[in-house]
């Protein structure tokens, strides 16, 4: 009988949708319970090497809908659990949880409602994902078995995404797959991004697990996946067994464009300065680029790390290198200096002009100085690369009234060149500037001159233009 053959009250529409959402749930719920194997993806010589893995019970898990269960299992309450799951009972449940993720569902159309996402998982992932040590090896010792991914992932996947060291080695210890592969094709080092997972990673890598693993969406290796969330030790240890430095993923990134590439706050670019370092010392080429053409160095620029950009242009990094869009180095952190002005643009502006960067083109001077008029030193430094400045009313008026007032002192100076030529100091500053061209950071130094004319040659902020 179809919706439209029968005059349906608004009581009877909603009590027919909601019978139509239990059977569907129940349809989702019984096809997830048969017990899953994801060693498929793994590598030929390493499902050899580990054998053939148990197959677990006969019997389907059970899904588990009692409250006192579930309360105890969320709450690792282990005399509750200990009550819960005797000697002889099986710990292979299913349990549904709710997550507090929304999303809009269409059960009819023109119809949407809002509901709570839900989650398939298992006592084991429970515990395991939240820490229960004692909780997890009484679940364990009842057979709960280690491989059960109702949800796409194992429980060791749980347990390393979340950071717990005791929780991974128990499990590995147990016979957990440290190369299980999870829905989303991510293995358990894949999921190891956060500097409390540094434990998990270890034990990861001593039951096995392959340090040059790849996901299977985005084609990261764990080394990757570590300089992406910029964590030292992880990339370290990696390193120590052996991860391949040159591998590319899916966007032509190798650890070091992944590193340069992710956004940094002001507080991890010190994290991130450490990973870059440790993977040129290994032998990470400066000179790799994605997809798109951009070096390290673009990315650097991009995302304002000063001391990367410095430590890369120590290791050979071109400054003038454009990318397949036509921006070189100079452009992208010009670019960013609006939206992170407290990164210190200023320091990788004055090191790419020290290494022999391009510079703006005289015309688009305006444009800049409306873009970058919050930082002042960056504006400072960018200007003090040229002998002359053609000044006219266009960069008064670019620059906003309240920013003018803020550094009332530098624009005055900026301004009044526009009576007048550069100062001869500065003149005889860009003469032997342009005598040493790239050479300037490494010749600068020899040439015997004080401190404070050597720091006047590599462009020292002065706080005002002359």
């Amino acid at each position: 009988m179809s919706w439209g053959s029968f005059a349906y009250t608004p009581t009877a529409l909603r009590s027919l949708r909601m019978d139509e959402d239990t059977l569907e749930r129940q349809m989702y719920t019984k096809r997830f319970t048969t017990p899953r194997f994801n060693s498929y993806l793994l590598p030929r010589e390493v499902r050899e090497r580990t054998g053939p893995r148990p197959r677990p019970a006969a019997h389907p898990p059970q899904v588990c809908h009692d409250l006192v269960v579930h309360n105890a299992l969320f709450t690792g309450d282990l005399e509750a659990i200990r009550r819960l799951f005797p000697k002889g009972s099986s710990a292979n449940l299913i349990v549904e949880s709710r997550g507090g993720d929304m999303r809009w569902v269409s059960r009819n159309v023109g119809l949407w409602s809002l509901t709570y996402e839900q989650e398939l998982t298992t006592p084991l992932h429970i515990t395991a994902g939240r820490g229960f040590t004692e909780c997890l090896r009484h679940l364990l010792q009842r057979g709960a078995d280690v491989e059960l991914s109702p949800g796409g992932s194992t429980a060791l996947h749980e347990a390393c995404e979340n950071g717990h060291g005791e929780c991974v080695e128990l499990l590995l210890s147990y016979g957990a797959n440290a190369n299980a592969v999870s829905e989303d094709g991510l293995m358990p080092l894949h999921v190891c991004t956060s500097p409390t997972s540094l434990e998990c990673a270890k034990h990861l890598l001593h039951f096995g697990a392959t340090v040059n693993g790849r996901s299977l969406e985005e084609d990261n290796t764990p080394l990757h996946v570590a300089a992406r969330h910029g964590l030292l030790g992880h990339a370290e240890l990696y390193l120590r067994y052996g991860a391949a430095l040159d591998r590319r993923n899916d966007e032509g990134n190798t650890p070091l464009n992944a590193a340069c590439s992710q956004p940094q706050a002001a507080e991890d670019l010190g994290r991130y300065h450490d990973v870059c370092r440790v993977l040129l010392s290994a032998g990470a080429d400066v000179h790799a680029g994605d997809q798109d053409n951009q070096l390290p160095l673009h990315m650097a620029c991009k995302n304002v790390n000063p001391e990367v950009v410095e430590l890369l242009l120590r290791n050979g990094a071109s400054v003038n290198t454009m990318c397949y869009s036509g921006d070189a180095p100079m452009h992208n952190v010009l670019k960013s200096v609006a939206y992170k002005s407290g990164h210190r643009p200023e320091r990788i502006v004055r090191a790419l002009l020290n290494h022999g960067s391009i510079r703006v083109w005289p015309g688009a001077l305006p444009k800049v100085l409306k873009y970058c008029c919050t930082s002042p030193r960056t504006i400072e430094v960018l200007l003090n690369a040229y002998d002359r400045l053609k000044i006219t009313d266009t960069w008064v008026e670019n620059v906003p009234p309240e920013i003018f007032q803020k550094h009332r002192d530098f624009f005055e100076s900026l301004f009044s060149l526009a009576q007048g030529p550069r100062s001869l100091q500065h003149l005889a500053r860009y003469k032997i500037r342009l005598v040493l061209g790239a050479h300037v950071p490494s010749a600068v130094p020899k040439l015997g001159l004080p401190t404070f004319l050597q720091n006047y040659l590599l462009l020292e902020f002065r706080d005002y233009v002359h």
